[in-house]
């Protein structure tokens, strides 16, 4: 399975922005998940979603962040509203066949990051 991710770019504090990635290969009973990495930091979860569309956030985007996915076209979505300086980071999509986790490292196909920069 390949991801390509995409929509990031620069934004100022409070506006929003939609990631997409799109998936080749199959994605059924799969999560699909969100995490970003910002300069100087681990990765971090951001959100994931089941193929039944059962969805998962990091508490500190909950109420900001919405998850989402196509299963036709294998997309899964990232809609970022009220968005914050601290949410500056690059943003992975990653997928996982399996039981939920929150895990990077449970996840087995990774897109190559889109970059999202908040300015104050």
């Amino acid at each position: 399975v390949q991801l390509q991710a995409s929509g990031g770019g620069l934004v100022q504090a409070g506006g929003s922005l939609r990631l997409a990635c799109a998936a080749s290969g199959s994605t059924f009973d799969t999560y699909m998940g969100w995490f970003r990495q910002a300069p100087g930091k681990e990765r971090e979860f951001v959100a994931t979603i089941s193929w039944s569309s059962n969805k998962y956030y990091a508490n500190s985007v909950k109420g900001r962040f919405t998850i989402s996915r196509d299963n036709v076209k294998k997309t899964v979505y990232l809609q970022m509203n009220s968005l914050k300086p601290e949410d500056t980071a690059v943003y992975y999509c990653a997928i996982r066949r399996g039981l939920y986790s929150r895990v990077g490292k449970d996840y087995e196909y990774w897109g190559q990051g889109t970059l999202v920069t908040v300015s104050s």
